[in-house]
Parts: structure tokens; C-alpha cells; sequence
């Protein structure tokens, strides 16, 4: 990837992350779906790290988490050690897996979601912040996970579009296009 391919990534990501973030707070918090609200932020964070790979998904993570934490004054650091985790995990998903299937964002959507909510719930808990720990959480996150499901997919499509034209190229991609063009056989079994 050439040095202005990547800052156009990086502005593209940091641009989305701002305006995602500020929305999530400003507009979003505000509408309640089924007595809940919808989260973006794990959502931003894994489909980045689902695009992008692992160390732009950590950053992004890291970024957002933190941003996330200043904003809403909660315990600052939380939400970044949490949100680095998703985007690494949907990073490495990338590198390892081709996750082309249509319910990949679905998948993933409601997977970052749980990690985020079940993570912040037990880190919360074991720093000894008055929470409620209920059945009433429960339902709370499984609803949450559910509706972030339902989101993801037109959030899987603005990340897609904000980022499109600067994303790297998928080594797989040109792993399978040399193979193609060389027949797929190595040089050392074609004796």
C-alpha cells in the first residue's frame, strides 16, 4: 500500500469516526427502539477492522473507544480496551478468512455488539461501579444485540461507501491472482 493510498485511508477513517461518534451521541442516543438504544460505535469499529485489517481496526478502535469515553465522561479507557479488541478480531477475521458471505455484517454486527456490552458489564463490575446486575441486564443486551443486528447492515454500506477507493488490497486477492496466472503450480513441482 504507497504512502498516499494509506493517509487517504487513515482521513477517510478518522473523518467517519468523528462524524459516527458525534451522531451516535447527538441523534441516535436520543431515538430509543424497543426501550433501548442502538450503539454505532462497536458497529464503526468492527466493520473498519473488517475492511481495513487488524492494525487499522486496533487503531480505529483505540481512537474511537477513547473518543467514545471523553465524550459520554464515563471510565475513561474502558470502552477503547474494548473497542481495540473488536477491531482486531474483525481485522484478523479478514486476514484469515474471506468473509465475503452476504450475512457476514450481520454476523459481525451482532458479534462486536455483544463483546462490546458483555465486556463493558464485566469490566465495569470488576472495578466496583454500582451496576445493576440483573436479569434485566440480560435482556437488555440480548435486545441490543439484536437490534444493533438489524443496523448493521446499512452501517456494513456507509462504512463500505466512506471508505471505498481507499481501502488496501487483500493479499488473498493477489495470492489468488498469481496463482491463476501461473497456472497454480509452483515452479519446484512442475519437475
Amino acid at each position: 500500500m504507497n504512502n498516499s493510498l494509506s493517509s487517504s485511508l487513515l482521513v477517510r477513517v478518522a473523518v467517519l469516526s468523528l462524524v459516527v461518534v458525534f451522531f451516535q451521541i447527538g441523534v441516535v442516543s436520543e431515538v430509543p427502539i424497543f426501550g433501548i438504544n442502538v450503539d454505532l460505535s462497536p458497529l464503526l469499529v468492527a466493520f473498519i477492522g473488517l475492511l481495513c485489517g487488524s492494525m487499522i481496526g486496533c487503531v480505529s478502535g483505540f481512537a474511537v473507544g477513547l473518543l467514545v469515553d471523553l465524550a459520554l465522561l464515563q471510565t475513561l479507557g474502558l470502552t477503547s480496551l474494548i473497542f481495540t479488541l473488536i477491531g482486531f478480531w474483525a481485522g484478523r477475521l479478514r486476514e484469515v478468512r474471506d468473509p465475503q458471505a452476504a450475512l457476514t455484517p450481520l454476523l459481525v454486527g451482532a458479534g462486536a455488539t455483544a463483546v462490546a456490552l458483555v465486556g463493558y458489564s464485566l469490566m465495569e463490575f470488576m472495578l466496583g461501579v454500582d451496576a445493576p446486575v440483573s436479569l434485566d441486564l440480560l435482556k437488555q443486551i440480548v435486545l441490543e444485540v439484536l437490534v444493533n443486528a438489524v443496523v448493521a447492515l446499512p452501517m456494513w454500506a456507509l462504512v463500505r461507501w466512506a471508505l471505498q477507493g481507499a481501502l488496501p488490497e487483500d493479499p488473498r486477492r493477489r495470492r489468488r491472482r498469481r496463482a491463476y496466472t501461473t497456472g497454480g503450480l509452483s515452479p519446484l513441482s512442475r519437475a
